[in-house]
C-alpha cells in the first residue's frame, strides 16, 4: 500500500475506528508499543543508563563469564535510539561510550583480532559523521580526540586510520 492510499484510507475512517486501529497496533506490535511508550514518557536518561549498562556488560561482565566484546549490542541501541528520535547528544554519547569502554578493556587485555579494531574504526567513523551532520561536533571534539590519544598510547593496529578519521573534525 502506498502512502497516498494509506492517507486516503485513514481519512475515510471515523475517529472511533482510528482509535481502535491504533490501540490494536499498540497491542499487536512491539515496535508501536515502544514508540508510543517513548513518545508519552521520553525518559532519555533512563534509556541511556540502560544502554550503557548493557554495553559495559559486553566488555566487563557483572558475573564471571567471558567478555563477548560485541559491538552489535551498542549498534542495536544506537539504531533504536535513532528510530525513536532520541536527542542527538544522547546518541553521540552512547556511541563514544562504546569506544571508551572498549579502550578501557584493551588497556587491561590485549586483543589480537583485526576485526575488533576494524569494528571500532567503523564506529568512530559513524560517530564523527553523525556529530558533523547534526552540527554538534564541537561538543564532542575533546572526547573524540581523547579516543585518538588513547588509541595511539595503546598502539592500536588501526591508530593511523583513527588519526585520519579525526582529521574530518578540523
Amino acid at each position: 500500500m502506498s502512502k497516498r492510499n494509506l492517507k486516503q484510507y485513514v481519512s475515510e475512517l471515523t475517529k472511533k475506528q482510528l482509535q481502535e486501529q491504533i490501540i490494536e497496533l499498540y497491542e499487536k506490535f512491539g515496535n508501536v508499543k515502544t514508540y508510543y511508550d517513548f513518545v508519552f514518557n521520553p525518559n532519555e536518561e533512563k534509556l541511556s543508563k540502560e544502554a550503557k549498562l548493557k554495553i559495559s556488560n559486553e566488555f566487563f561482565p557483572l558475573n564471571n563469564r567471558k567478555p563477548k566484546l560485541r559491538r552489535s549490542v551498542a549498534q542495536k541501541y544506537i539504531k533504536h535510539f535513532i528510530e525513536l528520535g532520541v536527542d542527538s547528544f544522547v546518541i553521540a554519547d552512547i556511541t563514544l561510550f562504546t569506544l571508551e569502554i572498549a579502550q578501557s578493556f584493551t588497556a587491561e587485555k590485549s586483543i589480537k583480532q583485526e576485526a575488533f579494531y576494524k569494528s571500532m574504526s567503523n564506529l568512530l567513523k559513524q560517530v564523527i559523521d553523525f556529530v558533523i551532520e547534526k552540527g554538534i561536533s564541537y561538543e564532542f571534539k575533546s572526547r573524540i580526540k581523547a579516543i585518538e590519544t588513547e588509541a595511539l598510547k595503546q598502539k592500536w593496529i588501526n591508530k593511523n586510520e583513527i588519526s585520519f578519521l579525526i582529521e574530518k573534525l578540523d
